[in-house]
């Protein structure tokens, strides 16, 4: 099996080869079961997809050092999409079983890769999200980002009945029957929302694991505003009530 880790990239000179470093140290050797008798490792395979977009910092010129790795894919966009867009084209080049995104910012740690996959190499599930409010180690950061988050999370959960606690998390795996039936329009914040209500809207249902979180402040580059939240709200008023129809 191979795991596919889709990494969007926008001015991040400063951090894309240390998270390319700490996704390659993460060992994907993945004990399953729960008896000595039933129990198992299964050794997955790594994929890495950057996708650099529009990049002005020095970026692309990291990227350059990555041309001749045979477990990195590097795509690059001559202009700007966005987030969503960026995904979109990973998810396009990604070759995996499992696929997991990862911002490149150092937010979110690799080593919690090992704790997602096992739901899903139990055959429990198809997709899983790493939750920062199941208690996992985390930096306390803004309270109003936590109100615009769980309040989110809520609307999520009421519109689509469900039990989330971390909706906007980055965190999100599936496997490739998930991924392909994915159709991601929104090039911005709007994503997130995006990919969880048509996750839902296919009737998969997601486990979430505890993840730990080291929030980066403005001052160091962090992109996201309270101006967000109402894309991200009108994605899923959309989603809930729109015709849907995915790949079967």
């Amino acid at each position: 099996m191979k795991l596919s880790v889709i990494i969007p990239v926008y001015n991040e000179v400063a951090t894309i080869a240390e998270i390319v470093r700490r996704v390659k140290a993460v060992d994907l050797a993945i004990p399953i079961g729960f008896g000595m008798q039933d129990s198992q490792t299964i050794q997955l395979e790594r994929e890495i997809v950057i996708v650099d977009d529009g990049s002005t910092d020095g970026t692309r010129e990291v990227l350059q050092g990555y041309a001749n790795d045979p477990a990195v894919v590097v795509v690059l966009h001559e202009q700007n999409q966005g987030k969503g867009g960026a995904v979109r084209t990973g998810l396009t080049w990604a070759t995996g079983d499992v696929l997991i995104i990862q911002d490149a910012d150092l937010e979110y740690d690799p080593r919690d890769y090992r704790p997602m996959l096992r739901p899903i190499l139990e055959g429990c599930t198809q997709v899983v999200y790493g939750s920062r409010f199941r208690g996992g180690p985390t930096k306390t950061m803004f309270f109003w980002h936590m109100v615009g988050n769980r309040f989110l999370t809520l609307v999520t959960n009421v519109l689509y009945d469900t039990i989330l606690t971390d909706m906007e998390t980055c965190y999100k795996m599936f496997t490739r029957e998930v991924a392909r039936r994915l159709h991601i329009t929104e090039r911005g914040w709007g994503i997130d929302p995006e990919i969880t209500a048509q996750v839902l809207r296919m009737g998969y249902r997601i486990y979430e694991v505890p993840i730990s979180y080291a929030g980066r402040e403005f001052s160091e580059g962090k992109k996201i505003s309270w101006k967000d939240a109402f894309t991200v709200l009108k994605t899923l008023v959309r989603y809930r009530f729109k015709r849907f129809d995915p790949a079967p």
